[in-house]
């Protein structure tokens, strides 16, 4: 009697910067299979809206949102530099920009529209439709992948998370403070589970991956065995 591993669909959900999209690509890069980041489809729009005047001092005119919208192309094309996928708008490489504070205070509200949700489900669901997919953001085991055969739901202690952000972002060059990062954490903790269109939540039948105190070899260890189990056929 021999095993054999088949592709399943691997849904991570949690809480801002517990390192959802680096665990995401790093299983994706182990299984061979695609990682799509719906964080950066969410950052992408609101970049989209800021660069056009849809938001203003930190206001959001969902109206002006929503009409943007059509005109929004989102791809995803593998950068051998960074042995990832770079993530465009229009044909217009975005990766460095949506990773700026002023995208992050903003993406909670543009990501609680319901047109724009409904939008990137859509897309994400056919780019999830062969299987052998990795996908983290805020729904994706609730409303975008209901029925994933592994659904993780990470988390870690807010300063532990506010001091992960503070250094990607002071190593890239940006001058921000930590206290400034803690509270954009929180604030967004609390937008995210109190929004009206599919509040993040933990799927009933997820993991729960709690990194505080954790190396990434040793979250990677854990998860194997997960994936293991799920996907030997005998």
């Amino acid at each position: 009697m021999s095993t054999k591993p088949h592709k399943i669909i691997i849904a991570i959900d949690g809480y801002s910067s517990c390192g959802k999209s680096t665990f995401a690509k790093a299983i994706a890069a182990r299984l061979g299979y695609i990682f799509i980041d719906t964080g950066a489809m969410y950052r992408a729009v609101t970049l989209y809206a800021l660069e056009h005047g849809a938001i203003r001092s930190g206001i959001v005119d969902e109206e002006e949102v929503v009409r943007l919208l059509k005109e929004i192309q989102i791809t995803f094309r593998f950068n051998p530099e960074r042995g990832a996928s770079d993530i465009y708008v229009n044909g217009d490489r975005v990766e460095g920009k949506i990773r700026t504070i002023e995208v992050s205070n903003c993406v909670s509200a543009v990501s609680a529209i319901a047109e724009v949700r409904e939008m990137l489900v859509r897309m994400q669901q056919e780019m999830g439709r062969r299987k052998g997919v990795v996908m983290d953001g805020r729904d994706i085991g609730t409303v975008v992948f209901p029925d994933a055969e592994l659904k993780i739901f990470m988390t870690a202690d807010p300063k532990v998370r506010a001091q992960r952000r503070y250094d990607e972002l002071t190593a890239k060059g940006d001058k921000v403070s930590l206290e400034e990062i803690e509270q954009n954490v929180r604030d967004r903790d609390y937008q995210d589970m109190h929004r009206a269109i599919s509040p993040l939540r933990q799927a009933e039948d997820a993991i729960v991956l709690d990194n505080s105190q954790m190396t990434v070899e040793e979250q990677m260890t854990w998860v194997m065995e997960q994936i293991e189990q799920r996907t030997v056929t005998i």
